[in-house]
């Protein structure tokens, strides 16, 4: 399984570099949507929508949601951010409320109506900022594709070494309940390569000497924004009775799998970045 995952991070990867850095910020977001789409998804299998009719309508809705954003951004004086970054502080309060969930693991873990509904929500509440954020960062100027890969790698950066340093060094767990392979160690592990690898990439993305101290905060603010992500999948998935959101990606489970952390990251890391100024 760890050669299959491998493998499929070598091809995923180089793709995705090259989307970042070469495609301008209309058609990053056109490729991001569909992701991301495609994540929501499988969010709403581990939600317990069973029906495809449901879930297609679902889907559309938030499609529709997607672009009637972007429309009420444009003007005749150009493109406004104003409500994607709107989007963005409400995805950060979201994942704030998202941390007090983790701490109480049966609320909405039933399978009527009402757990569907706060599911649901929180499926908008987590893809839709997360897509505002991803825009805004990579549309910044100057460099906001290499500052967008920055953010991912830093996201990636967490996993990967949460990964490496649980399998050595891990002894006390994280979350049993929701996520019984994840360990202190492995987020303390994680941590610090996520701010090694933000610093190191913001200095391609053109940041200052004075900027780091700043780069290396909010790098660990969107880590740490990333496991809750993770950790809020791993509850849906508990409560679905399912070890992966889905199968498309081999080695690798879902395109929510892949997607939970960033989703949680992005708008982090973009008010970070807005407000402590780099």
């Amino acid at each position: 399984m760890t050669r299959t995952r491998l493998l499929a991070a070598l091809v995923m990867a180089p793709v995705a570099i090259a989307a970042i850095l070469l495609l301008p910020t209309d058609w990053m977001m056109a490729l991001a949507a569909v992701v991301f789409l495609l994540g929501l998804w499988e969010w709403f299998d581990l939600a317990e929508i069973e029906d495809t009719l449901a879930r297609t309508v679902l889907l559309v809705a938030h499609l529709a949601l997607m672009v009637a954003l972007v429309w009420a951004s444009r003007s005749t004086s150009g493109f406004s951010f104003v409500l994607l970054e709107l989007m963005t502080v409400i995805g950060v309060v979201w994942w704030l409320l998202a941390l007090a969930w983790l701490g109480r693991y049966r609320f909405a873990s039933d399978h009527d109506t009402h757990a569907r509904v706060f599911k649901l929500a929180a499926g908008a509440l987590a893809t839709i900022p997360a897509w505002c954020a991803l825009a805004w960062i990579h549309a910044g100027q100057p460099n906001g594709h290499r500052w967008l890969l920055c953010a991912l790698m830093v996201v990636w950066a967490a996993d990967t070494g949460a990964y490496f340093s649980g399998r050595h060094f891990g002894r006390h767990k994280l979350a049993p309940k929701i996520s019984p392979n994840k360990t202190v160690e492995g987020l303390v592990g994680g941590m610090l390569l996520a701010v090694i690898v933000g610093v190191v990439l913001s200095l391609f993305a053109g940041a200052t000497t004075a900027q780091l101290p700043a780069v290396a905060l909010v790098s660990l603010l969107a880590a740490l924004f990333s496991v809750v992500g993770d950790l809020f999948e791993s509850l849906l998935k508990r409560h679905a009775g399912v070890k992966d959101s889905g199968a498309l990606i081999p080695g690798h489970g879902g395109v929510l799998d892949r997607l939970d952390g960033v989703l949680a990251a992005l708008p982090a890391f973009a008010l970070g970045k807005a407000v402590l100024g780099f």
